[in-house]
């Protein structure tokens, strides 16, 4: 039975803006209070969507939530019709309707953790929603979430859904952002790579110093757990606290897996060493050939992958074994970057092409090509069993990109958050989207 990595891309949300929200972020802090262009942004991540369908890979989509969340504004003690919550949370707490605006669930990467049938005990496909309490403006993402991948996901023959961790420090959860699977092929039993920042009750793990460690290693077990994963299916690594203290705030800032390979740099990892082997180690024991691109830090610094986001890249793997690289622009526009790009494909080794996508609406606000997606793992049937609504085609191509230029402002700024019409908009918006996507009811204004 054939098997597949299924990209689902997270489709821009209408209140795309740059609200400046994630500490730790550099990209994200350094363009706060620009204004922003929501219609360019989900055009382009339309379009990568498209490339990577046309070259051959499966492709979905993911839609984005509700914004403004008027519930959550509620829920802070905010009263009245949704328009006078608006107006009052921008009057009383602007901060708040900023984060209450986030498009931020376009990083789907973030949306959950997938562990794929072949490495689970039960043999289905299962979801863990994160939490992202780490955030605000992101810890308020995990219910429509979960609703929106029950609705993409429901043949619970073959798919399983868990709700998000407690929402505590303890147990802060980053969602695939900080987990990578290995395997020799998608429908055979591989490896989890599961990346932590910090232990929230084990003191002999350092941490950072200046920004926060957003995924701990009691998450990373107990999605494991929640998963059914094998012990000897599992692998735990430590990223280094001091690139997290350069901006690397989830490991795909600073490494990317697919098939056999890790894509990293020098400085992603503590004891890499350690961890290569045991990756190498328990690859083999199911058959696979675990293997390692290593970028130096003396031609690619921590700060250049951080500015360039060069391993928020998709790693994907051709018919013919060998590996291709989707970059942002922003890797070109980097010269030590472009060089080392340049270098490795041309050595005939592993990654043996790179594709540059316009990604700059994403970018700016701290979200690469790897943010935009969730990877999923599926068999032939499985696949079958997926809400066919989801399935990214040429005709949703075209259904999609003309509901983006019918719904969409092509400018947004702080000011214009504070308008009650861009909530109706929003509404209008998502309530034809899950038509398209053949989605049900999964928004709160859908619901209640």
């Amino acid at each position: 039975m054939k098997s597949y990595e299924v990209n689902f891309d997270g489709l821009v949300g209408p209140t795309h803006n740059y609200g400046g929200l994630s500490y730790g972020n550099v990209a994200s802090q350094s363009n706060s209070q620009q204004s922003s262009n929501p219609k360019e942004a989900a055009l382009q991540g339309l379009a990568k969507m498209k490339a990577l369908m046309d070259m051959g890979f499966q492709q979905g989509v993911l839609a984005p939530q509700e914004r403004p969340d008027v519930a959550a504004l509620r829920r802070l003690g905010f009263s009245g019709t949704d328009a006078q919550v608006i107006e009052r949370a921008a009057k009383e707490a602007m901060p708040l309707l900023v984060a209450s605006c986030s498009a931020s669930s376009m990083w789907v990467a973030n949306a959950a953790t997938v562990s794929p049938s072949a490495d689970t005990a039960d043999s289905r496909v299962h979801f863990t929603a994160a939490n992202l309490n780490c955030k605000y403006h992101r810890s308020i993402e995990h219910p429509t979430t979960s609703r929106v991948l029950g609705a993409m996901f429901a043949n619970q023959q073959h798919f399983a859904h868990h709700a998000a961790l407690p929402a505590v420090a303890q147990f802060g959860d980053e969602g695939a952002a900080n987990h990578t699977r290995f395997c020799r092929e998608y429908g055979e039993a591989g490896v989890e790579f599961f990346v932590f920042g910090r232990s929230a009750f084990d003191n002999r793990f350092p941490a950072p110093q200046k920004y926060p460690a957003r995924q701990t290693l009691e998450a990373s077990q107990a999605v494991a757990r929640l998963h059914g994963l094998r012990d000897e299916g599992v692998v735990y690594a430590q990223q280094n606290p001091d690139v997290i203290d350069q901006g690397v705030f989830h490991n795909d800032v600073i490494a990317v897996g697919n098939g056999e390979v890790l894509f990293y740099h020098e400085d992603a990892f503590l004891e890499t060493d350690k961890m290569l082997a045991e990756l190498q180690g328990k690859l083999a024991k199911v058959g696979g050939n675990f293997q390692s691109v290593c970028v130096p830090r003396s031609a690619v610094t921590v700060d250049d992958a951080v500015r360039s986001y060069l391993f928020n890249s998709q790693l994907l793997s051709r018919p013919d074994g060998s590996m291709l690289l989707i970059v942002p622009q922003e890797c070109q526009a980097n010269e030590r970057v472009w060089t080392y790009l340049q270098s490795l494909t041309s050595a005939g080794g592993l990654i043996r092409e790179v594709k540059v996508f316009d990604l700059k609406q994403s970018m700016q606000n701290g979200g690469g090509p790897a943010c935009l997606r969730l990877r999923v793992a599926l068999n032939e049937t499985e696949l079958a069993a997926v809400n066919p609504g989801v399935i990214m085609t040429a005709p949703l191509y075209g259904s999609l990109t003309a509901w983006v230029e019918k719904h969409y402002r092509d400018r947004l700024s702080e000011t214009d958050l504070t308008d009650p019409q861009l909530l109706l908009e929003c509404r209008t918006a998502l309530d034809e989207l899950t038509q398209i996507l053949k989605l049900g009811a999964v928004y709160p204004f859908q619901i209640n």
